[in-house]
């Protein structure tokens, strides 16, 4: 009888079990745009050029339930803006030489949905930027497509000087940038 029992439990139990599944996605387009101000005036720098992966947990319909892993990099080179000059002091200030990767790594992540059905996943993990790592959270927008791709959305503001960055300086020092920037990214994950 006892035996019986708890074949049932586990019968009853494995819809829920198995109603997630893992599911493994790679980047597959990627657009970021890092802004900032100067004492002249705003500044943009974006890329296109990005690794990822993520494990997503899915539902039986397709619908993020959780997030299991996330790690994401960009070559700090492969930002540019519309100024080579620009570029060569941000490449500077960034000490790409040394640490030419800028890299996240998540630690923890909480899921949410909205009133139109996409995830919104608050992100816990380690930002590597210029030779220094530190905790940055950061919160993302994510639809599925009717492909069952994965467009993630979303800002975050980082200060330079948190990652010891001294905030690049041009003509001189006469025109100086500001010490807060936005990364702002829209990333496309398919199946890999």
């Amino acid at each position: 009888m006892a035996f019986k029992l708890l074949l049932l439990v586990a019968a009853l139990q494995a819809p829920a079990i198995f109603s997630a599944a893992q599911t493994r996605f790679s980047t597959s387009s990627v657009s970021l745009l890092i802004s900032g101000t100067s004492t002249l005036h705003d500044w943009t720098m974006k890329s296109a050029k990005a690794d990822g992966t993520v494990l997503f947990d899915l539902g039986p319909d397709g619908q993020i339930t959780g997030i299991r892993s996330l790690v994401f990099s960009t070559p700090a080179n492969a930002l540019k803006s519309e100024h080579t000059g620009m570029d060569n002091n941000a490449y500077k200030a960034l000490k790409s030489d040394q640490f030419p990767v800028i890299s996240y790594t998540m630690t923890s992540a909480a899921v949410t949905h909205g009133p139109d059905g996409s995830a919104i996943i608050k992100c816990a993990g380690t930002l590597s930027l210029a030779g220094a790592t530190r905790q940055e959270d950061i919160v993302a927008i994510c639809r599925t497509n009717p492909d069952n791709s994965i467009i993630v959305t979303g800002s975050t503001r980082i200060s330079m000087q948190d990652f010891r960055i001294d905030p690049p300086t041009f003509m001189l020092g006469t025109i100086k940038t500001g010490n807060e920037i936005v990364l702002t990214f829209n990333i496309v994950f398919r199946k890999s």
